[in-house]
């Protein structure tokens, strides 16, 4: 057969951090972690963590030893940056297993830091983020002249793009969902290598097959259906009549090999009984290198612009296709309004029906709390160095390097202040470094995945508050120590964390029309923005400000704080997470978090 299949694992953990400690910017950042202990099912291994991430981290050497069965560059993985540093700090020795299959049996494809969706961030951001994803790969990709890149949440535009292939010499193929393409009926075009216009240069671009992808991360097919629905059911009978090779792509999380007890060993069987009816496993990238060398046989004009796509802009992979207009995928998964009629869109959660609108103010608030990080880091640096914008883009690019230190450290690539600091060079290491840890404590606090899901009060939504709240806050002392009314004004822009469920009258969320009318209400607002959890009042939001201020506001303001809040109920717990009920966890009601 002329038909391939190729899988690619998107590895992704957040963290489980509740707050982060004082730094001076010289090295990594410390943090405190969740307590809420959970386990998870492996063949017939229990995993246990002191919470989620921990479990799932070493869950991954698990996965890490099943893909070592798999033909060499069979599959395609990416593990989100800070998630793989995660791992070598809690578990050193399983992240040089991961790195070993990296560098030798699997195909690296690169990603971005903190898994923002790219386009919901500025310009700025997004050309950092693009440059520190290729860097932290670099040693995975330093000899490859065709490398894939995934975008967090496949989420897309033209400028993204752009940015991401301005970023590197390197040919770059995105990894998306068949679902994102528009016009794509010609029969011969599918499984082919298609080429992406973006913002002036060109790229290569796959599909995934979202219901086969689906079918195996949500267990709706048992492994013989899969082989049948590969081997019989996407078969290119032009392709195979001309014999010309073509690849059936496909996608998905790699906790989906975690998804029951006997995930893993179903995945092995159903790509050897692929190879047992002559369909070769190839990744999306080594299928594109081979077709542009030649190895494999082109369609006329494969590769080329004569096999455009054209993709739907801030479309993804995961979006609520059942409220798509145009049959594409979206963003209102992570923006709670469709696009195309800009309604407040809702969902189901616990067997009601709760307004999204939490969603859009999320957005829009750390959209204007980033501005403030930025321009609060960018005016520091200017006004004690000759530094230009972008001398300081360069510098912030190179900063991953402390805040990653030990991952470059590990493949003895320059983690030097001399380095790190050279473009901004003329003004103090110890003002610069901080500056950059603060910036970085900003990207940190960019996660998607509070948004992603249908209700706001998660460990995820506690972590980018907290993460968010740091960065302010230091940010205020510093200009506090310059005698400038700047302190002023982030403190109003910290404030607005406290007092989130107010943006719905400063934002003018009313004025929005809902999907059915009722999702802007007033009533709906608050009730979407419930605690639940049986110790505090307070929003997560709110709770998770309040947890940053009672350790790290200066103490005049903490006791201006204290007289509008209760900083008893400054707690850590949070509602759990609807994709992680299927974990064993010893608190069942909610995500706790036990300290003292």
């Amino acid at each position: 057969m002329f038909q391939k299949f190729g899988y690619h694992f998107h590895a992704y953990q957040p963290g489980d951090i509740i707050y982060i400690h004082d730094g001076s910017g010289w090295d990594p950042i410390k943090y405190s972690e969740r307590l809420s202990p959970v386990s998870l099912e492996i063949r017939d291994i229990e995993v246990k963590g002191r919470n989620w991430t921990r479990a799932v981290i070493k869950a991954y050497e698990y996965v890490d030893d099943t893909l070592l069965l798999l033909r060499k560059n069979s599959v395609s993985v990416d593990f989100e940056p800070f998630t793989l540093y995660m791992i070598l700090e809690h578990k050193p020795k399983i992240y040089s297993q991961i790195v070993e299959t990296l560098q030798n049996h699997v195909e690296v494809v690169p990603t971005v830091p903190f898994h923002p969706i790219m386009p919901h961030l500025s310009i700025f951001e997004q050309e950092i983020l693009a440059k520190v994803s290729f860097d932290f790969y670099e040693p995975f990709i330093r000899d490859k002249s065709v490398v894939g890149f995934w975008l967090p949440e496949n989420v897309i535009t033209r400028k993204t793009a752009g940015i991401i292939t301005e970023a590197t010499e390197k040919k770059v193929v995105f990894l998306l969902d068949e679902r994102q393409f528009i016009g794509l009926n010609i029969p011969q075009a599918k499984y082919s290598c298609n080429t992406y216009k973006c913002d002036g240069k060109t790229a290569f671009v796959f599909g995934r097959d979202h219901q086969l992808s689906d079918a195996f991360a949500f267990n709706t097919l048992d492994a013989e259906g899969l082989i049948r629905a590969v081997s019989e059911g996407r078969i290119d009978v032009f392709k195979e009549n001309s014999g010309i090779p073509y690849l059936v792509f496909l996608s998905s999380d790699l906790e989906a090999l975690l998804g029951n007890p006997q995930q893993l060993d179903k995945f092995l069987k159903w790509i050897r009984g692929l190879e047992e009816r002559g369909v070769e496993a190839v990744n999306a990238v080594e299928f594109v290198r081979k077709k542009v060398s030649g190895e494999y046989r082109c369609l006329h004009g494969e590769c080329s612009e004569q096999f455009k796509i054209n993709v739907k802009d801030y479309s993804s992979w995961s979006d609520y296709y059942d409220l798509s207009i145009d049959g594409r995928t979206g963003d209102m998964r992570w923006t709670g309004v469709r696009r195309e009629d800009n309604r407040v869109i809702h969902r189901w959660y616990k067997g009601e029906k709760v307004s999204q609108l939490w969603k859009f103010a999320f957005t829009k608030l750390f959209r204007e709390l980033n501005r403030a990080v930025r321009f609060g880091v960018m005016d520091l640096i200017k006004k004690y160095s000759r530094a230009d914008s972008n001398s300081i883009k360069e510098f912030l690019v190179r900063y991953a390097r402390i805040f990653f230190r030990e991952h470059y450290e590990y493949f003895d690539m320059d983690t030097s202040v001399d380095y790190v600091t050279k473009p901004v060079k003329d003004a103090d290491p110890a003002l610069t470094l901080k500056l950059g840890r603060i910036y970085y404590i900003m990207l940190l606090a960019n996660h998607s995945c509070p948004r992603f899901w249908e209700n706001i009060d998660t460990r995820v939504t506690f972590g980018n508050v907290i993460a968010i709240s740091k960065a302010l806050i230091e940010l205020i002392e510093l200009y506090m120590e310059e005698n400038s009314e700047r302190a002023n004004f982030l403190l109003l822009e910290y404030m607005k964390l406290l007092a989130f469920p107010q943006l719905y009258y400063d934002y003018d969320l009313f004025r929005m029309k809902g999907l059915e009318g009722w999702e802007t209400s007033e009533e709906a607002w608050f009730a979407s923005l419930k605690s639940e959890v049986p110790n505090s009042r307070y929003n997560v939001v709110t709770r998770a400000a309040l947890y940053a201020a009672k350790e790290d506001l200066p103490r005049d303001i903490r006791s201006a704080i204290e007289s509008l809040y209760d900083l008893k109920q400054a707690v850590a717990d949070t509602g759990h997470i609807p994709g992680e009920v299927h974990g064993r966890w010893e608190n069942k009601e909610w995500c706790e978090h036990r300290g003292v």
